[in-house]
């Protein structure tokens, strides 16, 4: 797996597989985006407050400093990668 980073304990994906893998594996569906160091990354979970109700999930405040977020439900998503 290509982990860019982890974002309130909530792993960043390289690919919308592994974001749809860790989604379907904490009982989440769809996908968002983030923008970590130019580059869009891929989280599970339809939006960040989804993902973030995780097993794992967050403490505190769900606000992301430097990231901007876009989601995406779809998951037949074709990166083109």
């Amino acid at each position: 797996m290509s982990l860019l980073t982890s974002i309130g304990g909530i792993p960043l994906y390289s690919t919308v597989a592994e974001a749809l893998a860790w989604a379907a594996a904490n009982n989440k569906t769809g996908f968002h985006t983030h923008t970590y160091q130019g580059q869009t990354g891929y989280m599970g979970g339809a939006t960040h407050g989804a993902a973030a109700s995780s097993s794992q999930g967050l403490n505190g405040s769900n606000q992301i400093i430097n990231n901007t977020t876009n989601n995406n439900t779809n998951n037949n998503y074709n990166s083109g990668y």
